[in-house]
């Protein structure tokens, strides 16, 4: 029996099974067979869309957007500032209830999928990058574990912090997609990756995280470890983003656009960032 089957069989045996009823829960296939859709649309989307025209969505995002401002407040809402250790069985109503809480943070992962689709077909490839990929990819994994064998407050704080952040950075993706109307209403642009960045919500997660394994809380040090070493990689990940992309570069023209160099903007744009950063990502 291989180490991944033995690993399965060890949290089924020890740790909280949600309701199978839930959709894209019960079983691996579904959420992995929506992995592969994913990576084939990477893949053959480009391709099929380099000789035709961006497709007009201007409609679709309003409405997508929206709608991700309205099911993140949601969860923010409900999820509320709850304990800083809660437990992850039937050891109560409040536990119960975030459990459904995590579902909900979990389907929206796979919603947001639909992020990368909309890049495709509006031709912005250039935002198809390692992270934003790796971060869709692997939410959407690890949302499927934490539902199924850990959900509760305590796997919901990741999930409240970017809730939080996701209604505002949703916000300003709806309103933007409005028109050029709206420029003028949309000041407050530059303060959303502030907003990020002082959340920090990865290195929030880690401390939360690291505080865990060695408190007194009814949480598997397992499932703790993976959520630590998870967010050390996007902590990684992240700074190495920023690092090559500084803060105020929207401020202050970089010596690559005042030379105008085609091949050294082309070696910027396989730097650009994912949806996240907001000073950087075309989603209107």
């Amino acid at each position: 029996m291989g180490v991944s089957a033995l690993f399965v069989l060890y949290l089924n045996s020890f740790y909280f099974k949600i309701n199978p009823i839930w959709p894209l829960v019960s079983s691996p296939v579904p959420i992995i067979s929506i992995f592969l859709c994913y990576l084939l649309i990477i893949w053959v989307g480009p391709k099929l869309m380099a000789k035709r025209q961006p497709v007009y969505l201007k409609p679709v995002l309003i409405v997508y957007n929206f709608g991700m401002v309205c099911l993140s407040a949601y969860m923010f809402y409900e999820g509320g500032l709850h304990h800083f250790c809660t437990c992850t069985n039937h050891c109560s109503n409040l536990s119960e209830f975030l459990a459904a809480v995590c579902w909900w943070f979990y389907f929206s992962k796979v919603i947001e999928l639909s992020d990368t689709i909309f890049f495709i077909l509006r031709k912005k490839n250039s935002q198809l990058t390692f992270l934003h990929v790796y971060h869709h990819a692997t939410m959407i994994f690890n949302w499927w574990a934490g539902v199924k064998y850990v959900a509760g407050g305590q796997s919901f704080l990741i999930g409240l912090i970017n809730s939080l952040v996701h209604v505002v950075m949703y916000l300003y993706y709806g309103l933007a997609a409005l028109g050029p109307s709206m420029t003028k209403y949309l000041w407050w642009k530059r303060h959303l990756t502030s907003l990020q960045l002082v959340s920090l919500q990865f290195f929030i997660v880690t401390i939360h995280t690291t505080y865990n394994l060695f408190a007194d809380c009814d949480f598997p040090d397992s499932m703790n470890t993976v959520v630590l070493a998870y967010s050390i990689s996007l902590i990684v990940l992240f700074s190495n983003f920023y690092y090559r992309r500084p803060l105020f570069s929207h401020a202050h023209p970089s010596p690559l656009h005042l030379l105008g160099s085609r091949h050294m903007i082309e070696l910027r744009s396989q730097h650009v960032s994912f949806h996240y950063s907001l000073l950087w990502t075309d989603m209107c």
